[in-house]
Parts: structure tokens; sequence; C-alpha cells
């Protein structure tokens, strides 16, 4: 057996503090791995402010469901519009970026009261609580206009205020939270063993590395498959992938303007993602294999290369859940009650360093904690407008 590390993750009941739970993580120890768990080390030795409103994503009877959700996106949309009458915008020789959307859950995904909830491949009025992406696409392009990419700021973020750069931010977070809230709110309906639960683990401000040239081959291990317990590496930066955008488009083959939001990942942090649903493997499922087969037929008619590790086609595996430690013999379904209990990161443990978030998005402050600590990046960004 290879050699691990093992990162304990304690976990609290939301409105019971003394009301906690722990899971294990087996970490095998490579060269990429060693230099990842530094990077998490560095997180918690600096206590990096944990990001708790951009964490539980896909859990359906979590409080921040469909209405929160879109409460909190035209909050955001309201900072922003109110940003843009300032005329900081146009001063600086830009365009008016002024936003016309108002987002509800009818908005975001079919009505079940309007469409039959069950599998389009059977009926295609079989709409009922699945997501509407044209919405979704509109809301994911503001924030590319408005932020731009990690290594190309747009100007509209560099100008703006510490609240509507927070507010931008908030566009891309919500949009992937709403996307997994609605998948995962519908299987709970149709088919509740699929449910797709995940946890994303990142850190505000947390330092990246650049990936090293044979970091990309891990890419080829694990492709698209993903394990119940599974940790991942964290997508460190914005934009869509080509899994992202042919899933989407619904296979249909990319414009300029699609083509545009396509990148590679080029950096690593110490961050993590854990798949709390069902295993997916090309191996044991027919439809995720023909799915792969269709988006690798899809990759070459537009001029990518499935084999190109370069293009970080996949998922890098870092660590699996020690399930008969954390859970015992726990199901699937029993440890799915237990942690929708607990959707609260309350410490993170490697060896001797231990990192403690004694906070949660609900607080009245952690909008304002938030700002604070993104700071030292909206002034940055500011310096270089």
């Amino acid at each position: 057996m290879p050699s691990t590390h093992e990162i304990e993750v304690v976990l609290r009941n939301p409105s019971n503090k003394k009301d906690t739970l722990s899971y294990f993580i087996d970490v095998e120890d490579t060269d990429f791995n060693r230099r990842w768990l530094a990077l998490l080390k560095n997180n918690l030795k600096n206590n990096a402010h944990l990001e708790k409103n951009y964490c539980w994503l896909g859990w359906a009877d979590s409080a921040r469901d469909a209405d929160y959700l879109c409460i909190e996106i035209n909050k955001a949309i309201s900072q922003i519009n109110k940003f843009n009458a300032t005329g900081t915008w146009e001063e600086a020789g830009l365009k008016s970026y002024s936003i016309d959307d108002h987002f509800s859950p009818d908005l975001i995904m079919y009505s079940d009261k309007d469409y039959p909830v069950g599998r389009p491949s059977e009926d295609p009025t079989n709409l009922g609580l699945m997501l509407r992406h044209d919405p979704m696409n509109r809301l994911h392009r503001y924030f590319e206009d408005l932020q731009g990419e990690t290594w190309n700021i747009s100007a509209y973020y560099k100008l703006a205020d510490y609240e509507t750069k927070w507010a931008i931010r908030q566009l891309n977070d919500l949009c992937h939270e709403v996307e997994s809230w609605v998948l995962s709110n519908r299987k709970k309906t149709q088919a509740p063993e699929w449910q797709r639960p995940s946890q994303i683990t990142t850190f505000l401000n947390a330092p990246r590395q650049d990936l090293q040239e044979q970091d990309y081959e891990l890419f080829l291990k694990t492709r698209y498959d993903r394990e119940f317990g599974g940790v991942y590496l964290h997508w460190a930066q914005v934009g869509k992938t080509q899994f992202e955008v042919f899933r989407d488009e619904h296979g249909a083959d990319i414009d300029e303007a699609t083509c545009s939001a396509i990148n590679s990942l080029k950096f690593y942090s110490g961050e993590f993602d854990v798949e709390w649903g069902r295993d997916v493997t090309e191996n044991n499922h027919d439809w995720h294999r023909r799915e792969q087969t269709e988006f690798r037929e899809w990759l070459g008619r537009n001029g990518f290369d499935w084999n190109d590790p370069k293009l970080s086609l996949g998922h890098i595996k870092i660590g699996q859940i020690n399930l008969k430690k954390s859970f015992g013999d726990a199901d699937f379904f029993e440890i799915i009650k237990k942690l929708s209990n607990h959707l609260n990161i309350h410490q993170i443990k490697v060896g001797d360093i231990t990192g403690t978030f004694d906070y949660v998005w609900s607080d009245d402050n952690y909008k304002q904690m938030q700002i604070d600590f993104l700071r030292p990046g909206y002034d940055w960004s500011k310096r270089n407008a």
C-alpha cells in the first residue's frame, strides 16, 4: 500500500455548535499531492477565509434554495446597476453596463406545475424542475464581461468599488450554485439516488502555483469519472471548460462567442472539491460512456485533441474519504442525511496544523467580512486600472 497523509474535516451543525461530525481524507504521498498539501497547510496557518457561501453545492434540502439564490442574484445585479448609474465606467470610456434581468425560480427552471417531472428521453414534455440554460448562460456572460479572466481582468472590474467587485464575483458563484441545486432538487423527486451533492472547499485570496508540465498527465488518469467520497483538485480560475460548453450548448458546435469563454487550467491551489454523489464512471454507466463518446466526437469536430493533456480534460484526483472510518457501515442515504445536518466546516486538520472557521454564511456581518478579506485584491486591481 502506498503511504498516505490524512486530513480531518470537522463539520458543525450551524444551529447547534456542540453538534459536530468529522470525516477523514486519505491523500496518497505523491509529488503533486505534497505540493498541494503544502499550499493547503499554508492556507490553514495563515487563517485564510473559508468561502462558506460557496461551499455546499447540490444539497436539495439546503436553506440556500432556489428562492434564496434568486434573491441573492437580484441583490448583486442591483448593486452593479447602482454603480453603473454613477457614470464611473462611462467617464473612463467604457460602455454603460446595466443588467435588465430579474431572476426568479420560474425563470431558472421549468415549473413542475406546468410540466411533468420525468425523463425527457421518454417524453420531450418531461421538463418539470429542469434547469433553463438560457438565463443561466446570460448570468455567466454578465460575470465574464464584468470581471474578465484571471490573467486579463476587465476594466469594469478594476474601476468598480468594493461592494460592486463583491457583487460581480457573486454572479459567478451563484450561477454555479443554482445549476447544482436545480439538478439535485429535480433528482430528489425523479431519482433520489442520483442527487449530485458536492463540497467546494475554497479560500479567499488563496495563493496559486502554475501547474508543472508533468502535472497535466494526471488529468488523463481520471478524466471525467467521479467516485463517491472522491477528493479532487479545485478549478482555481474563472471561465468555462470544454465539457461545460459541450453540455450547456447541448453538443452544438462552438462559435466565436462560446469559444472566447473556454480556457484550460493553468494553476493549482491548496483547495479541493469533494464528490458526495454516487460513482459515475464509464465502466459502470452506459449513459456516462455514451456522453463521453459524444464529447470526444465534439472535441474532434471543434479542433481539440482528447489526448492532449494540456487541455486539462477531466479532474485531478487528490484523495479519497475513508468512508468506513468516517461513517462506519452507513449507506449513501444515511451519509447524506448525516451531512445535511452539518453543512458548515468548522475545522480542517492536517498533521499538527489546524484551521478553525468559527463563522457561517448566514451571519449578519458575513458579507462585510468577505469584502474585508478581499480588500487587498480589490486595491491591487484599483492600482492597476
